[in-house]
């Protein structure tokens, strides 16, 4: 692996991963109403996604899918609509992911759910194959092997990538804190399900 190169991509891929964007309000989001512990399922269905992006990236498949957008049509708006319900239950005070008071009981929601949300998250954005397609190529070197090349790059994506959800869900997990204080729960709901809403439009028009 090429030093200058390393030394060069992990400051770039850092400031790119933690600049805000829809994983990261995702892990915010959830970081408010779920808590970092349970958030941390998400995170892994999110790095999962990124690794299978970056992988394809690097093997041409981005080029194919970026040439023909239609093809994230159907899994961007159903992914997008489906964030955005989740969204809506929680301005409601509703669902699995709505926090709740005191006195009401509630069912969490599964790992399934929120494996499938970080990971649909990740693979449904356009920007996020352009991205991996400009990114990776200037820090490969054609001296070395690829393969090799790749598993250091994507172990540096992944690392900075949690390090940074962790960063937003801890954000989340403080600011709920601080606006529960005042004991109105109704009101934590409805910011959490605007941002989760936000990401599920974002995710769909993006």
């Amino acid at each position: 692996m090429n030093f200058a190169l390393l030394s060069a991509f992990i400051p770039t891929f850092f400031f790119v991963s933690v600049t805000p964007g829809m994983c990261m309000t995702l892990a915010m989001t959830l970081g408010m109403t779920i808590g970092v512990k349970r958030a941390l399922w998400m995170m892994l269905g999110e790095l999962v996604g990124v690794a299978m992006v970056a992988i394809l990236s690097a093997i041409g498949v981005a080029a194919l899918l970026l040439n023909y957008p239609s093809v994230f049509v159907v899994l961007k708006y159903l992914g997008g609509a489906y964030l955005a319900y989740v969204g809506l239950q929680m301005w409601l005070s509703k669902g699995k992911m709505a926090i709740k008071a005191d006195s009401e009981e509630s069912k969490p929601a599964s790992r399934v759910d929120l494996i499938s949300q970080g990971f649909v998250t990740a693979i449904a954005n356009p920007k996020g194959w352009a991205f991996f397609v400009a990114l990776l190529p200037p820090f490969l070197d054609a001296s070395h092997s690829l393969a090799s090349q790749l598993i250091v790059l994507i172990s540096i994506i992944l690392t900075l990538e949690f390090i940074c959800l962790l960063i937003y869900a801890t954000g989340g997990r403080t600011l709920k804190s601080l606006l529960m204080q005042s004991g109105n729960v109704r009101i934590m709901n409805r910011i959490a399900g605007t941002l989760m809403i936000g990401v599920g439009v974002w995710l769909a028009i993006g």
